[in-house]
């Protein structure tokens, strides 16, 4: 039954990490407009780092010493700020135009941030049906007990 449990706590893992990448695509989203920040300039993107990490439980360290293959918890390192420049606009009249009339505009491709954000649901998704075929296995292993 552990096994079980422990297919539970890696899709989880991967819920909490995909949540967070939509989480950060939708605020490159909101901010794909945003000429000035609190630390001046415009909005620079984000994206997550994700890191696979062996479980630590008893069972885990067990399985490898007998030479089975780890199981994986997948968790956000970090958040990043993409260093790539921002794109440049003419527009004289803008608020936050330089004396040549340049705006900086937010590092943000709106239809790679959509991508992104198809990509983390669909993955999301595979996830909690990964949950429920587990939840579904315990339940008929419960069954037969019962017969």
């Amino acid at each position: 039954m552990s096994d079980f449990f422990d297919s539970l706590d890696v899709s989880a893992s991967a819920l909490s990490a995909e949540r967070m990448r939509m989480n950060t695509t939708s605020s490159n989203l909101a901010n794909a407009q945003t000429t000035r920040t609190p630390e001046g300039g415009p909005y620079r993107r984000k994206d997550v780092v994700f890191e696979a990490t062996p479980t630590r439980d008893f069972a885990s360290v067990l399985s490898s010493q007998m030479g089975e293959s780890p199981l994986h918890h997948v968790q956000v390192t970090d958040v990043v700020s993409d260093q790539n420049a921002p794109r440049m606009v003419h527009d004289p009249n803008h608020p936050d135009a330089n004396p040549e009339g340049m705006v900086a505009y937010p590092n943000v491709n709106t239809m790679e941030e959509m991508v992104n954000l198809m990509n983390a649901s669909r993955t999301y998704e595979a996830n909690v049906t990964a949950i429920n075929v587990a939840k579904g296995m315990m339940g008929k292993a419960l069954e037969i007990g019962r017969k």
